[in-house]
């Protein structure tokens, strides 16, 4: 059976609009198109995600403007939500958490990424403000393309280089965090030009170089933007090795399914898939749908993919093991 159908049939109406729109080709002008829209509009849990994004300060309010995007809400709050963070943006197109004057950083990547993926997600992408934190963004990659976790306040200063990153969210084959290189590139992925630029691309280079295939994480991301999970951390906020974000992050950049570590993540994802064409969550199986959806919009992306990628697929764990004490 079509997984399309299979999701129209499902109970939340934004998972119904999705489908229809992005795998049957359904247009805003079908009458149940139409109908949907107005529920999503109406729905509580609509309702209570903008009740929480008009009081959020810009890190909570940029990921609650993705969960927004993801459920298909296009209500006035979104526009007020975006302005109220670009009024807290800096002078050099990044925010900050911490208050000026305080101690400790000045900044990690993560406070802008968050922040500039919600603003992205919600179509503000090409604003010129947008533009700057995107720029921003380039300016503190490392010399291989990747970014750090923190550049912290003596960033360039002479004789005093950024420490090396934590085992556990360190790049498979790079210098940078892979955390902060998930949220960069879920960033640039979002934008209309950037999401096919050198930069996005040498970024999923590197996250494509771990081939770890763990199952018990895939649809981590879909877990947090349909609010099952809660969305915390800083330097761990994308630290969980998400296949299924993997995929739509490569999707998005333009990596064909020819580049051979795509090819091999899609055969095994395929192996996970059930038998009426759907994948199960591994932890919360209300989200089969949503997970399939997600997955099956990337592998249609892929067809448009035109890039292959130089990394080499590296194996991984997140620790190193210690040596036995008998």
């Amino acid at each position: 059976m079509n997984i399309g159908t299979l999701l129209l049939g499902d109970p939340s109406p934004s998972l119904r609009w999705r489908a229809a729109r992005e795998l049957e080709g359904a247009t805003d002008e079908d009458l149940e198109v139409i109908a949907w829209r107005t529920e999503i509009d109406r729905s509580a849990e609509i309702d209570a995600l903008v009740a929480r994004l008009e009081a959020a300060e810009p890190y909570t309010a940029g990921y609650l403007l993705c969960q927004l995007a993801y459920l298909g809400y296009r209500g006035p709050a979104v526009e007020a939500a975006v302005e109220k963070i670009f009024d807290v943006q800096q002078a050099d197109g990044s925010w900050s958490i911490p208050p000026a004057g305080s101690e400790g950083p000045r900044f990690v990547t993560m406070q802008t990424v968050v922040p500039l993926r919600g603003i992205a997600a919600a179509g503000f992408a090409a604003d010129p403000r947008a533009e700057r934190a995107f720029e921003w963004l380039l300016g503190v990659r490392l010399q291989d393309g990747s970014w750090p976790s923190g550049p912290k306040a003596d960033l360039g200063q002479p004789g005093r280089p950024t420490p090396p990153e934590k085992e556990y969210r360190r790049l498979a084959r790079g210098l940078g965090c892979r955390s902060a290189t998930t949220g960069a590139v879920a960033c640039l992925a979002m934008h209309p030009v950037r999401r096919r630029s050198d930069a996005a691309r040498i970024g999923v280079d590197h996250l494509l170089a771990r081939e770890t295939r763990d199952a018990s994480t895939l649809g981590w991301e879909v877990s947090r933007l349909v609010g099952l999970e809660r969305a915390m951390g800083q330097v761990t906020f994308y630290v969980t090795h998400d296949l299924a974000f993997l995929l739509d992050l490569a999707s998005r950049c333009g990596v064909s399914l020819q580049d051979r570590r795509v090819h091999d993540l899609v055969d095994y994802l395929e192996t996970l898939r059930g038998p009426y064409g759907l994948w199960q969550h591994p932890t919360h199986p209300q989200l089969a749908g949503w997970l399939s959806l997600d997955l099956e919009t990337s592998l249609r992306r892929l067809n448009d993919g035109d890039w292959i990628g130089n990394e080499q697929p590296a194996a991984s764990t997140p620790y190193p093991r210690s040596p036995r004490r008998y």
